[in-house]
């Protein structure tokens, strides 16, 4: 799974996100989507993962690379 976070593909970001800015990355393991949220502190360059989720097909669309419009 670490690969998904080093190899993934960044989908959004929130530069605000406290305490430190963070990212969502879109990867797979196989055929199956995975979304990590992960935040990164600048001063140490640390990266913690703050959730990792498989996309639900009716919230994100075909690419899971957007929400769909509700």
């Amino acid at each position: 799974m670490l690969r998904i976070v080093a190899e993934g593909e960044v989908i959004a970001s929130d530069p605000d996100d406290l305490p430190f800015p963070s990212v969502l990355i879109l990867g797979f393991d196989g055929a199956r989507p995975i979304h990590f949220v992960v935040a990164r502190d600048a001063q140490t360059m640390l990266c913690f993962v703050v959730t990792v989720y498989q996309p639900d097909p009716k919230v994100w669309s075909d690419d899971f690379r957007t929400r769909r419009e509700t």
